[in-house]
């Protein structure tokens, strides 16, 4: 598992041995995971658990906002996102 942000009292994760699609784990309060390239190439909730409805807003916009990125530690760690 690595972490590849942290911010606003969230840590993104990608695990090491992890599999497509291109995605994050979101810690906080809970956890959600989130696709990286969702339909339309936007970021979208997968699924979450223990999360409210506010903090998965807050993480989508901060997965949306540095998705680049993002997108590039998934292809350092695990190759081409597609």
């Amino acid at each position: 598992m690595v972490t590849v942000l942290r911010a606003q009292g969230f840590r993104m994760v990608i695990y090491l041995n992890d599999h497509d699609p291109a995605h994050v784990h979101v810690f906080g309060d809970g956890e959600a995971k989130i696709n990286l390239l969702g339909i339309g190439g936007s970021p979208e909730l997968i699924w979450a658990d223990g999360m409210s409805r506010g903090d998965i807003r807050r993480a989508l916009r901060i997965v949306t906002d540095e998705q680049t990125a993002l997108l590039a530690r998934w292809e350092e760690i695990h190759g081409r996102a597609d």
